[in-house]
């Protein structure tokens, strides 16, 4: 396949434009690590929440989507949907605490929260395992689908694939640090959308799909409409709904959906203004990510198992591919005309360029404030250190790109991430609420997760993989509980400065409250929310799942169920903006 002239200098002119604004805010975000890792900590809450939305609209993620819904229909994508939970869990909790905690990573919150040693061994184990380890292999998985997009529609080797992609990104990513990264995550957030749905539109009209009523009509598509799995198999109802539901949303870490917050979305929360436009930016990431994203993907997903029922039918039309089912959405992009298959590249290209950005700033901030200055040099000198955080970046881009030439499929990816966090969520969602957790708690979550992920990944067990989640989750979490009530408390001194700095909710404090009377220790009194910011996120998780499915009535052509979704949404979203200005 070819693109014209036009479709050239439509992707061209992007890459410019990108450059162009890396470069124009070089000088300000050089100044210091606090200019190039949070852009002065006065970002405003809209472009912030549109940063964090494009930071997850991935080059992978129609992959994945794809992926799912050949496979399971559209109700596997609950396995993504539960994160909405703890997203809204870190709207209406979280946001305001981690931006009174005025820490420059989430790292540091380790150092706040916890005492001793292995507070300072946890904080620099994490960098590297985070920063380094846990990053390359996310951005590897982006690596991986612009590999299959560019072998589809360019006939593209991989190494030319991600070499091609990677240049612009590394160059505007590590010159212009996070407030270039937010400001060209705009634009590319644009520019995604555009693409995604014009891109739907047209496939749902090709003569081969005919429309979309032939679609959803379509006997390879008919069985894949349901919004919910079939409650009589017990199986499908099981791996995609309940476990997620139960278990999965508050048990694992993945970034984007951190219990507890975290990651580049904690990153974002402590580049805002203040309290509220923290709160703001993460419920407009939250309403963008699950109500406003997926439905051009999944039409799309449909539309391929028309033309593509079988995996073979893809490998057939494109042998050189590497073959798997989320070729799906990068095959059915051939058939786009010039100029919109020029945008649509474009928006693939900037969806890989806004993740990736993200995550090597993200990255090298954990490597240059929370590892090479805590560590290796504790002097050094901010301008000494933004240009760690800026070779950081161009290793980290190198390594990730290595890696992604021998991973297979995102969906595969996607499971392994959640086995190794698997079981060490509760512990991101607790250590706010509960004074006994301690360091060794996390450690002991972070190493017991991982090797059992080891053990699932190299032995065969003869487990499936909801299994093997639902297992390992036990086996982390029965460990790390053991060893936290084994182990001596944080110290009394370092757990009344982290509770006077971010005045978390009383909930699990009662006991450390009346031994600090006991010593002496003055602690602030806080207005306890507990309960409103509690309604808050119910009517959240409400508004999104309405206004999700609302949509998907409105595709279907259901005008009643639609009507009837849209108006619980509306009700639940009148009800947040009363709770939010309540005092």
């Amino acid at each position: 396949m070819e693109l014209s002239t036009l479709d050239w200098v439509l992707i061209l002119s992007f890459f410019v434009v990108f450059l162009f604004i890396g470069i124009w805010v070089a000088k300000r975000s050089g100044k210091d690590t606090q200019e190039f890792f949070l852009s002065g900590r006065n970002m405003p809450w809209w472009l912030l929440g549109i940063s964090m939305v494009a930071t997850t609209f991935s080059a992978d993620t129609p992959n994945l989507v794809t992926d799912i819904v050949r496979q399971n229909g559209i109700s596997g994508n609950w396995v993504w949907w539960t994160f909405l939970v703890t997203g809204m869990l870190t709207v209406f909790v979280y946001a305001k605490l981690w931006r009174r905690s005025q820490v420059l990573t989430d790292l540091q919150f380790y150092e706040m929260r916890y005492s001793g040693k292995e507070a300072a061994f946890l904080r620099g184990f994490r960098a590297l395992y985070l920063g380094v380890f846990f990053n390359i292999m996310i951005m590897a998985s982006v690596c991986l689908a612009a590999i299959k997009i560019g072998g589809i529609l360019f006939d593209l080797a991989p190494w030319e694939c991600v070499l091609y992609a990677s240049l612009v990104t590394v160059a505007y990513s590590s010159i212009g640090g996070v407030r270039g990264v937010i400001l060209t995550d705009f634009l590319q957030f644009i520019v995604a959308m555009v693409g995604s749905i014009w891109a739907a539109i047209y496939i749902i009209n090709l003569p081969e799909v005919g429309g979309l009523n032939s679609l959803l009509t379509h006997p390879n598509v008919a069985d894949k409409l349901n919004f919910l799995p079939d409650f009589n198999d017990t199986h499908s109802l099981l791996v995609l709904l309940i476990i997620p539901l139960a278990v999965q949303w508050w048990s694992v870490w993945y970034p984007g959906a951190e219990p507890g917050g975290g990651g580049y979305i904690a990153q974002r929360m402590l580049s805002a203004k203040d309290e509220k436009n923290a709160i703001g930016a993460t419920l407009l990431f939250n309403v963008a990510h699950y109500a406003l994203r997926p439905w051009p993907w999944i039409l799309i997903a449909l539309a391929s198992l028309v033309l593509y029922p079988q995996l073979a039918d893809i490998g057939s039309e494109f042998p050189n591919a590497v073959l798997g089912h989320d070729l799906g959405y990068p095959a059915m992009l051939t058939r786009l005309p010039s100029g919109l298959l020029g945008i649509v590249v474009a928006s693939l290209i900037a969806a890989f360029m806004s993740t990736i950005s993200t995550h090597l700033n993200w990255g090298s901030s954990y490597v240059s404030l929370d590892f090479y200055k805590r560590f290796v040099q504790p002097e050094a000198s901010e301008k000494e250190l933004v240009t760690v955080g800026r070779l950081t970046t161009v290793i980290l881009m190198i390594v990730a790109a290595l890696l992604a030439l021998v991973l297979s499929s995102a969906l595969s990816t996607f499971n392994i991430l959640l086995q190794i966090g698997a079981g060490t969520g509760l512990i991101f969602i607790l250590r706010w609420f509960w004074w006994r957790i301690n360091a060794y708690s996390e450690i002991t979550g972070m190493v017991v997760s991982f090797i059992v992920a080891l053990v699932f990944e190299f032995v065969d067990t003869g487990l499936a993989d909801h299994e093997k989640l639902v297992l390992g989750v036990a086996i982390t979490t029965v460990s790390w509980l053991l060893v936290t009530f084994l182990t001596r408390p944080t110290q009394a001194t370092t757990l009344a400065s982290f509770y006077n700095a971010v005045t978390p909710y009383g909930i699990g404090w009662k006991k450390f409250k009346e031994s600090s009377k006991q010593l002496g220790i003055t602690l602030k009194s806080s207005h306890d929310r507990f309960t409103i910011d509690l309604g808050s996120m119910l009517l959240g998780i409400l508004f999104v799942y309405t206004a999700l499915f609302g949509t998907g009535y409105v595709i279907y052509g259901n005008i009643l169920g639609a009507a009837v979704l849209w108006g619980i949404a509306c009700i639940a979203g009148l009800m947040i903006f009363k709770l939010w200005k309540k005092k």
